[in-house]
């Protein structure tokens, strides 16, 4: 066991400068006492001087033999040594028997001490039996055993006493010895677990005398975990203060409370920002907790620390997530509702005007799509930065998708005129600001901006909601743009009735396809001679309580509501109906319907019309199919590839509205066209208006040399009639020759007529 290697080198190191003492002291003192007795004739004590002195010598030296044997040998040095003595001198050498006792419970233990005490008295008893009992005693009876058995049983007392002391003490020492090595042990275990622990540890001694919160402790121990994350070695931070590692960034509400709670010595746990010895910050979930002494005195700090930075990084960004764009670092829309909430409360109950901006970015689309989306997204980011720089700090700019950013102005005035006035002149400079060119791996890009604003809050208009604001600001930046675009629009009550308005139109749209109320009316196209020639197919929306909506109302709703699509499929399978009921009737002739933009890019439109086809039986030489120019902007060389497919089948296009919208005349070379329409607006002035009557004569002119069919629309006069019948025109349509009209009310008035044509 550690306890007995403890107590027996202990007692090693004791046997071995006792016996180089003794080994001294024998050589200063027996040397002068053998000459002494060698003069006086005394050779017995001369002989066992010497003896004693050589033996003492030999065991010091022989270092081979067992500690006990060597111990054994010694005490019988001074066992054998007092005997003689005791024998040539008499009772005063009973002293070197008293210590051989002593010296066993030294350096053996109790038990053998207890022999060599049973062995010394016995020697007292018996040797020295006779020089006791002729020992005079005052006070004692003359009775010779009785003084040598008083003598004796002194002895053994005295001895007995120093004996067992010594015993005593060395059995509590070794128990000391065995609790000492326990905690030692306990001691090294925890020191070493400590000093390997993830965590790190730091402990700081109070110091008592200190004035100051900066020298109120210094740090005596550091584990290892602290030194490989600051960096610091222990010797660099021993002595130093616990404020050592704080940084310009660390928060001071959190130290201020830390040093509250160490100025009472109470626990306290707080997550701090640190720095490393090179600068570096990093988080740590600390635990500070106070030791006191048994005085109840706090002495110490334990500082437990954990490295938190990853999980702060993680909260971070989750927290960015959750509330910033990703793409430009901005506000996202959950964060800018809360913070318009917060807007309109602190306007509210500050009593100032506020405002909400809804910028949407011009032409961005077209960038975006023509250029890709890394380009698309660095004119994003490009924007971003720019609005933040005009903005106040108290401000805030959000994106909340695509390329809609949104702009709140904070207690602009305590009065409305002086707050709108504010809002209008940030607004003109973030158009303006937007308006400049965007340089973008080296290349340049412009784009403007259309800016709604509503302010905040509104007289009468109690329960304001942020969803309340972002609608109106929405609205009035569609204004802007339906107004021209890069325009800034303020919202108006009327404009929220139009959006509602619109809203209503699009949900009775709806309504009124799935229930059937739609019809499809015809309106006939004659030749030069007035002979019905063919038709177009014209959608209609009849009320319930009489009247129309009319289609430039409803269509554009169509558009934008995605409804469109739809609406032009129930008119395929209207028109592929109204041909077989031409067919039945004995007038075969062609009928037109228009196609959307957005219904013919459906990536199934082909199929759509070939199962319209397929369904219904009708003939595709007899349908004509009316695009607008603006069909051609976008993937030109798609829209012409699924053109000669549709043609294939047998049906034919028509350019409706021809000269109001795509600039080039190339396409007429590409596309597989039959027709043009020339718009109404250039035949109303015919032939009065001499640019109108130009212009018509060169599309004339133009389709004759291309071939092209013409079928001039809008016809109302005769003398547009005479005009176009002079100028080789092919078709007319218009209210001078018939209005719309539902199919069976065509065919019945056809069939009353020759004016019908064979179909061409």
């Amino acid at each position: 066991m550690a306890v007995a290697n403890d107590i027996a080198h202990w007692r090693a190191q004791i046997f071995a400068k006792l016996l180089l003492v003794v080994f001294l002291l024998g050589l200063a003192t027996a040397v002068p006492s053998v000459l002494l007795a060698v003069s006086e004739g005394m050779w017995s004590i001369a002989v066992v001087d010497s003896v004693a002195l050589v033996w003492v010598g030999v065991i010091w030296r022989w270092r081979s033999i067992s500690y006990t044997s060597r111990v054994i040998n010694f005490l019988t040095v001074a066992f054998v040594l007092g005997i003689a003595l005791l024998l040539k001198v008499g009772p005063v050498s009973q002293i070197y028997l008293m210590a051989v006792p002593v010296l066993a419970a030294l350096l053996l233990g109790l038990r053998p001490a207890m022999v060599t005490l049973i062995l010394a008295g016995l020697a007292v008893m018996v040797l020295g039996f006779e020089d006791n009992a002729n020992l005079h005693l005052q006070g004692l009876p003359d009775y010779g055993f009785l003084k040598a058995a008083i003598i004796s049983i002194n002895f053994m007392f005295m001895t007995a006493v120093l004996t067992l002391s010594c015993a005593v003490l060395l059995q509590h020492l070794e128990r000391s010895f065995d609790q000492l090595s326990l905690l030692n042990a306990e001691l090294r275990l925890t020191s070493a677990a400590v000093a390997r622990l993830n965590d790190m540890v730091l402990i700081a001694e109070v110091d008592k005398h200190s004035t100051t919160p900066e020298t109120a402790q210094h740090i005596i121990f550091v584990n290892e975990a602290f030194e490989r994350r600051t960096g610091y070695r222990r010797d660099e931070v021993l002595g130093q203060n616990l404020r050592m590692l704080r940084g310009p960034d660390t928060e001071q509400s959190v130290v201020d409370d830390i040093e509250r709670h160490m100025a009472r010595s109470q626990p306290v746990r707080a997550e701090l920002l640190n720095y490393t010895k090179t600068g570096e910050p990093y988080w740590v979930e600390t635990e500070l907790v106070p030791f006191a002494d048994e005085g109840g005195v706090y002495t110490h700090w334990v500082a437990v620390e954990r490295d938190i930075t990853e999980r702060k990084k993680s909260q971070d960004d989750i927290h960015r997530l959750a509330f910033f764009d990703v793409l430009t670092g901005l506000p996202n829309r959950r964060l800018l509702m809360d913070r318009i909430d917060k807007l309109l409360a602190s306007s509210e109950r500050g009593g100032t005007y506020s405002a909400v901006m809804f910028i949407d970015l011009d032409r961005f689309k077209t960038i975006n799509d023509a250029r890709g989306h890394a380009i698309g997204d660095a004119l994003l980011c490009n924007a971003a930065d720019r609005l933040s720089k005009l903005m106040r700090k108290a401000d805030t700019v959000a994106r909340i998708g695509g390329d809609e950013f949104v702009v709140l102005l904070g207690h602009l005035s305590h009065e409305l005129p002086g707050a709108t006035h504010a809002a209008l002149t940030v607004a003109e400079k973030i158009r303006a600001a937007i308006g400049q060119d965007f340089e973008i791996e080296g290349q340049t890009y412009n784009s403007t901006a259309s800016i709604g604003v509503t302010m905040l809050p509104r007289a009468g208009h109690g329960g304001q909601t942020s969803q309340d604001l972002l609608r109106e600001s929405d609205t009035a930046m569609y204004r802007a743009k339906s107004d021209g675009r890069n325009g800034i629009a303020f919202f108006e009550s009327e404009m929220q009735a139009e959006v509602e308005q619109r809203l209503t139109l699009e949900r009775d749209l709806s309504a009124a396809l799935a229930a059937g109320q739609l019809q499809m009316h015809v309106q006939a196209q004659v030749d030069r001679s007035g002979r019905a020639i063919g038709g177009e197919l014209l959608m209609r929306w009849p009320l319930a309580e009489g009247g129309m909506v009319p289609p430039n109302v409803f269509i554009p709703v169509a558009e934008e509501s995605g409804l469109i699509v739809e609406l032009g499929g129930w008119a395929l399978r209207q028109a592929c109906d109204a041909v077989l009921q031409l067919q039945a009737a004995g007038l075969t002739m062609p009928l037109s319907v228009n196609v959307s933009p957005t219904q013919f890019r459906q990536a199934d439109f082909v199929e759509q019309v070939r199962q319209a086809l397929a369904d219904s039986g009708a003939p595709a030489r007899l349908l004509v199919l009316e695009v607008t120019e603006g069909l051609l902007i976008d993937k030109m060389d798609d829209t012409i590839a699924r053109m000669h497919q549709l043609t294939e089948m047998g049906l034919r296009f028509s350019i409706d509205d021809f000269g109001t919208g795509y600039s080039s005349m190339a396409y007429l070379k590409k596309m597989p066209l039959y027709e043009l329409k020339i718009d109404r607006s250039f035949i109303m002035d015919t032939p009065e208006d001499a640019s109108s009557k130009a212009l018509v004569q060169s599309i004339l002119a133009m389709a004759g040399h291309l071939g092209l069919r013409v079928v001039a629309e809008g016809v109302e006069t005769q003398a547009q009639a005479d005009f176009l019948i002079a100028n080789d025109c092919d078709s007319m349509q218009g209210y001078l020759y018939a209005r719309p009209m539902p199919l069976a009310a065509l065919i019945e008035r056809l069939q009353g007529t020759t004016a019908v044509a064979a179909v061409g």
